[in-house]
């Protein structure tokens, strides 16, 4: 990785407005990957002050899934791990080409000309966008609460960044409320279904965010959830016939991958170079084995999300007969109100062995929890009951 940026990347900034006192910033968005203060969650913090992590820990606070990688993915991640000792570029190729056809998009080893590229995850090409697109006067535009990640980003660069509130009741991204309050905006962001209340946005509304966007700027669809949701409509159709989109997706979250770090951005090919030009280094070939092993498992999504969703809505019911309030998720996440500050009822359930996940400063009363297996929600309830007070 670079320690600091290339003197185009340096004159590219300086075009679009940032001053040289964020290129340090900068090229530590770029380099120091998780050391950086808005790459990991809060709530890891949280159990990072545990003197170790108990072995009967129930851990529902960061979003990943308890299944982990398909038996599939495992065999692969063995096999790739012999070869290790290489850079292996044409195992990143081969996932880029599986992952294409299962999205019906075009890829290639041009850049000039694919519509898909692999990332570790999809919070790089998330950093990245931001640096691509927002300016100091360009804001990055998100919805509130939402996932902060591009947030923290824009902010550290220098880049102004606009919050606006879901809407009332239904809980989707008010993309008018969007547009009003960004006329300039450089990148709008739409995590669907969003993090953290897993509910989903609809497609005509997107569109509508896409057809009357300010020139110039660029909608990011985030779309890290989409497998576990029944209603929200793919936009990778969008990048493909030449919109001012880019698409995110993970292995991180249905896949089980959430270590092993594999991801894609899919965009008309003059953005995505826009946003790769910050890239540098070559991908874990472990998780490129394991992600390519991952899609030819066809059943493997469709099993997953009738599994999560089966414990996420048995869940819904114990919740509904004790009177607490929560709003309805498509997605391996979803919010309850507490009634009191989230960190400290986050702090009660720790106590308890149970890791749930924060508040939002919108909302510090209600409080994120992943879906964990059967059993970990079992425990969570429990934990639960003694921690809430109507």
């Amino acid at each position: 990785m670079p320690s600091s940026l290339s003197a185009e990347q340096q004159s590219d900034l300086l075009r679009r407005g940032f001053s040289r006192r964020t290129f340090g910033r900068i090229a530590t968005i770029l380099t120091a990957g998780a050391t950086l203060p808005f790459y990991n969650e809060h709530a890891l913090a949280q159990m990072s002050k545990l003197p170790s992590l108990p072995a009967d820990a129930v851990k529902i606070n960061a979003n990943e899934n308890p299944l982990g990688p398909c038996a599939e993915a495992v065999d692969a991640v063995c096999s790739a791990a012999k070869q290790g000792g290489r850079y292996m570029w044409e195992a990143t190729d081969m996932l880029a080409q599986s992952l294409a056809e299962t999205l019906d998009v075009k890829f290639s080893r041009r850049s000039e000309e694919s519509y898909l590229e692999i990332f570790p995850g999809s919070s790089a090409p998330l950093h990245q966008a931001v640096l691509a697109f927002c300016l100091k006067d360009r804001p990055f535009v998100k919805a509130d609460p939402g996932y902060e990640a591009g947030e923290m980003a824009a902010k550290y660069a220098g880049a102004k960044v606009i919050n606006v509130p879901l809407k009332s009741g239904t809980y989707d991204h008010d993309v008018k409320a969007m547009l009003a309050a960004a006329p300039d905006a450089g990148l709008f962001y739409v995590c669907n279904p969003n993090n953290p209340t897993g509910t989903v946005t609809s497609r005509s509304d997107i569109e509508y965010l896409v057809a009357n966007k300010p020139q110039g700027s660029v909608v990011m669809i985030d779309e890290a959830y989409i497998h576990f949701s029944e209603s929200a409509v793919p936009c990778t159709d969008m990048a493909s016939s030449g919109k001012d989109v880019v698409i995110l997706r993970t292995f991180s979250k249905l896949y089980g991958m959430a270590g092993l770090r594999a991801g894609a951005a899919i965009a008309r090919p003059d953005l995505l170079q826009k946003v790769t030009q910050w890239s540098a280094g070559a991908m874990p070939i472990t998780a490129m084995y394991a992600a390519n092993a991952s899609l030819k498992v066809k059943s493997l999504v469709t099993e997953r999300r009738k599994y999560m969703t089966g414990i996420r809505e048995d869940t819904f019911r114990w919740l509904a007969a004790k009177n607490v309030e929560f709003i309805p998720s498509e997605t391996n996440c979803f919010m309850i109100n507490v009634k009191r500050p989230g960190r400290d009822f986050a702090k009660d359930m720790a106590a308890q062995n149970v890791l749930i996940g924060r508040s939002w400063p919108v909302w510090p009363n209600w409080i994120r929890v992943s879906v964990g297996t059967k059993d970990e929600m079992l425990k969570f309830r429990e934990a639960f009951a003694k921690s809430y007070s109507a």
